[in-house]
């Protein structure tokens, strides 16, 4: 049975998971969202994705009642190689990803809310890393590259959970909504990425996503090539014209 529902509409995915009661991040349905969202890459008919979870929890994290075997052979680095690689599918996805966090995300869901482009999250919604509380490590990695040292080690080491509203406080998130306006601020912002050119898009975020751990210099460099890339496509062009004719753009993604 699948745990992962897509829906597709002007060229906005809404990604939903999808395992009662908490959406326990469970091998199958983290495979599942690999999968997905290596399907967006060669998709023309998706330019943003939304990623959000079912009833009132966006994930509460692995699935510890239902864990593999571990003793035998092979099974332990599979496990971490799943868990692992679904946060790589989403931050180097071709298109940008929105979380839409509808509620508690904690340890593997925090690393899915990490590996986002941008993050929503309703007043409901807590973040954490509780693994110190059932003897094992969370994804200190993925917690560090969007909150804040002190915070970050705080949540590592004593299993607390930071409120949305506090996130939003530390420019951590862009937005803490009440839960009935967090998906449809989410789609109104999608919409507005989906307008823009996906040849362009797809360049930001390739920049975005490359430049991170390089030198100002590097970095910079970089987004250079890509904005001369960029320069001769149809997609810039049709953009200056409309610009011009005052019209809106036709974009082809090419």
């Amino acid at each position: 049975m699948s745990r992962i529902h897509t829906e597709i509409d002007n060229h906005v995915a809404l990604v939903t998971l999808d395992n009662a009661p908490v959406n326990a991040a469970a091998l199958d349905m983290l495979q599942e969202l690999t999968d997905t969202f290596d399907s967006f890459n060669d998709r023309d008919d998706v330019r943003v994705v939304v990623l959000t979870g079912a009833g009132r929890c966006f994930s509460a994290g692995a699935d510890l009642k239902n864990r593999p075997d571990l003793t035998i052979p092979g099974t332990r680095w599979n496990r971490n190689r799943v868990v692992r690689e679904v946060g790589y599918s989403i931050a180097d996805c071709a298109k940008p990803v929105i979380a839409a966090v509808n509620g508690p995300a904690l340890g593997a869901g925090l690393g899915l809310v990490a590996s986002c482009d941008i993050i929503v999250a309703s007043d409901t919604a807590v973040f954490g890393l509780p693994e110190i509380d059932v003897g094992l490590m969370g994804g200190g990695k993925h917690a560090a590259r969007i909150i804040p040292h002190s915070l970050a080690r705080r949540m590592m080491l004593t299993g607390y959970r930071a409120p949305a509203a506090e996130l939003y406080r530390r420019g951590v998130i862009e937005a803490c909504l009440p839960a009935d306006e967090l998906l449809p601020y989410c789609m109104e912002m999608a919409a507005v990425i989906a307008s823009k050119s996906p040849l362009a898009t797809r360049f930001a975020k390739d920049s975005m996503r490359t430049i991170e751990n390089m030198t100002l210099r590097d970095g910079y460099i970089y987004e250079q090539g890509n904005t001369a890339k960029l320069s001769t496509s149809h997609d810039a062009q049709e953009a200056v014209a409309a610009f011009v004719e005052k019209r809106p753009p036709l974009f082809l993604g090419r």
